[in-house]
């Protein structure tokens, strides 16, 4: 053996021994891992910005005029926003309703004698309506589910929803009395059937007073539906207009004018101007 090779083996003795004590297994160095190393997320945490409370309900109060009459209706809902999650809070999608209508249901036969302040709603002080033998008026109460079909829902957009409702109905029916000349304030007989629609023997209408003490109850039903116009400009103002369609059915004939069939159903088209509040 040179001397030169002597050299090198004696290096490669005094070296690779503090090598390897300098350098941990791959097993020590995995079992030190799970003691000893953690994970640190170094990024920033962005603050969290808290966005309004979601809605929950809503009340709102609408003039309905529909192709028979008119009405006064409201509404009470309850917005269940928590099934959507936080981001969809605005959305309105499913909005159960306890529904309220006052309402008075007019013939298609009726001729005021007089024109009114507001044809059909409001008359002149005097004015009556020729062979008209019952007024006929409802209170309805229901349940119904407003659903969003169409439209954007940030503030100031328009959005689209189906309505439908149904529920009681108690139609109530007072005696139209007329001032005859000759009997004074009296409500419709057969007897009279001429007097009634013979204008020249009718003085007025009597006042509204007469003939509550004589209103009848005919208990019924109802249903609607419709499209509702959500033109809200604010979160917890309500601005709406609906138009639909509403059904009614008595469980006895409702007469309303001489010489016309007394009916059980009413079928009739409508618009309701809605305006309220959320929260």
């Amino acid at each position: 053996m040179t001397i030169s090779a002597k050299i090198i083996l004696a290096a490669l003795v005094l070296v690779v021994p503090q090598v390897l004590w300098a350098q941990p297994s791959k097993i020590k160095f995995r079992d030190r891992l799970g003691d000893s190393t953690q994970l640190v997320n170094t990024a920033e945490e962005l603050p969290r910005i808290k966005g309004p409370e979601a809605l929950t309900g809503e009340l709102s109060v609408g003039i309905r005029l529909n192709t028979d009459g008119y009405g006064l209706v409201i509404d009470k809902g309850f917005i269940p926003s928590g099934d959507f999650g936080q981001r969809n809070y605005d959305r309105f999608y499913h909005v159960r309703l306890i529904t309220f209508e006052l309402s008075e249901k007019n013939h298609a036969k009726e001729i005021k004698s007089s024109s009114g302040i507001l044809p059909g709603i409001i008359s002149s002080p005097g004015s009556y309506v020729l062979g008209k033998i019952n007024n006929f008026y409802q209170a309805k109460l229901g349940y119904g589910i407003r659903r969003m079909i169409a439209g954007k829902p940030e503030v100031g957009n328009i959005s689209i929803h189906w309505v439908y409702a149904g529920g009681f109905a108690a139609g109530l029916i007072k005696p139209y009395y007329l001032n005859l000349g000759g009997y004074g304030e009296v409500k419709y007989s057969d007897s009279l059937a001429p007097d009634f629609v013979s204008p020249g023997l009718i003085m007025g209408k009597a006042p509204f007073s007469k003939g509550l003490d004589e209103l009848k109850f005919v208990p019924g039903a109802f249903a609607r539906t419709g499209l509702h116009f959500d033109f809200s400009s604010r979160r917890k103002f309500l601005l709406a207009l609906e138009l639909g369609t509403s059904g009614e059915i008595y469980t006895q004939k409702i007469e309303q004018m001489v010489g016309q069939d007394p009916k059980v159903y009413f079928l009739n088209f409508y618009a309701t101007l809605h305006i309220g509040t959320r929260w």
